[in-house]
């Protein structure tokens, strides 16, 4: 690349110096059509009111917001491929259901930590990311998240009627789907969980990230409750996500020994603490089809 192409690069961005809480770094902005000038994008960040996703990174981090909110995704320098939010690494119990997955379905890119794991780690994996906003599979390569391939795609679209109208069973959905107030209202509707109950293999498993407004979490486990006649459970993060669980088959409420060894392996291959999660899922609480929690 020569010096004009990188200056043109840089001029795609508008890079502002930041201080988030205790930490300086650079907030960067993808310059869109209706992107404002830089002192209108400082104060709507100041304000907390940005209306695209942006960029804060520090020399070791790179990650990615929809607001000063929550983060949506974490890339460290250093170490590319390893999950660093302890929702996507409790998300990844959903192999201790389904230990070889050869269909995944991915719904939310976000930072791609999932999608990048999932890539390098389950190299049998078909693995398809739905994302519906353009703004932010514009920021792919800044994460580092593979291209395209034969068993890897990033297609934008809604991720509902993906679900739809899916042509194959997959073993895997695995939703982090937001907007800036919490689990994106898109989903929380009977006919999606209904069409991901049957578009499941039957030992399928969802496995879905929940953050936000709390009416968000009744308006999704409701309906979640109905299509899965309850087989569902809810796994807390110390974060304060909360982790959805759900299959056409019952989940485990036991240890058996077969599970045991399945963590164990799961622990070692993935350096993931899969005996925890194990004990956690087990403990976890379940929900009746029609009266929510119990």
């Amino acid at each position: 690349m020569n010096q004009d192409e990188r200056n043109a690069g840089e001029a795609r961005w508008t890079r502002l110096p930041w201080t988030c809480g205790p930490e300086q770094g650079v907030v960067r902005v993808l310059l869109h059509a209706d992107t404002p000038d830089a002192v209108a994008l400082r104060q709507r960040l100041v304000e907390d009111r940005m209306t695209q996703p942006f960029i804060f990174e520090t020399g070791q981090e790179r990650r990615l917001h929809f607001s000063w909110k929550a983060t949506q995704s974490t890339l460290r320098r250093l170490q590319p491929d390893e999950l660093v939010s302890d929702y996507s690494c409790k998300m990844m119990a959903f192999l201790l259901m389904k230990p070889d997955p050869r269909r995944i379905l991915m719904l939310g890119l976000g930072g791609g930590e999932l999608a990048r794991f999932c890539y390098r780690q389950l190299p049998r994996a078909d693995i398809t990311v739905i994302e519906l906003d353009p703004r932010v599979i514009a920021l792919r390569d800044e994460f580092m998240i593979p291209a395209d391939d034969a068993r890897f795609r990033v297609i934008e679209g809604d991720g509902a009627a993906w679900v739809r109208d899916a042509a194959e069973p997959f073993d895997a959905l695995l939703v982090d789907a937001f907007d800036n107030d919490g689990i994106a209202m898109s989903l929380a509707d009977i006919d999606f969980y209904r069409s991901t109950a049957r578009k499941l293999t039957d030992d399928g498993v969802l496995a879905m990230n929940f953050w936000g407004a709390p009416e968000r979490y009744v308006a999704n486990l409701t309906p979640a409750g109905r299509a899965f006649r309850g087989n569902l459970r809810l796994v807390n993060t110390p974060s304060g996500n909360v982790v959805l669980f759900a299959s056409r088959q019952a989940l485990p409420t036991t240890i058996s020994q077969e599970l045991q060894r399945r963590a164990t392996r799961l622990h070692s291959v993935l350096s993931l603490d899969f005996p925890h999660y194990l004990r956690r899922l087990c403990q976890a609480e379940s929900m009746h089809p029609t009266l929510g929690q119990i």
